[in-house]
């Protein structure tokens, strides 16, 4: 049987799948940092879902969301977010290499 980084590997050979991973790239990473925030201020699910005045699913739902091609979370949710876990959202635009 096939390790998941294995099974990753022998997908990553296939043109399309390489594609299609590598567009999600931005959404994982962005739901990435969610998460290492949100364990850096020492919080759970619950105590982010409090802070933000909802409830834990949805917040399961928000780290969770990224790359499934549902309702991406809008800048007015992560901002409540990230006060919630004591940061501040900040967006750049970054130049794409040519």
């Amino acid at each position: 049987m096939m390790t998941h980084d294995e099974m990753v590997a022998k997908w990553m050979k296939d043109p399309e799948f390489k594609r299609e991973y590598d567009a999600l790239e931005e959404e994982f990473a962005l739901f990435d940092e969610c998460l290492k925030a949100r364990r850096e201020a020492g919080l759970t699910q619950e105590d982010v879902a409090a802070r933000m005045g909802t409830k834990a699913p949805a917040i399961a739902r928000l780290e969770s969301s990224g790359g499934k091609k549902k309702h991406s979370p809008s800048l007015a949710t992560l901002r409540r977010y990230a006060e919630a876990v004591g940061c501040e959202l900040k967006i750049h635009l970054v130049r794409k290499k040519r």
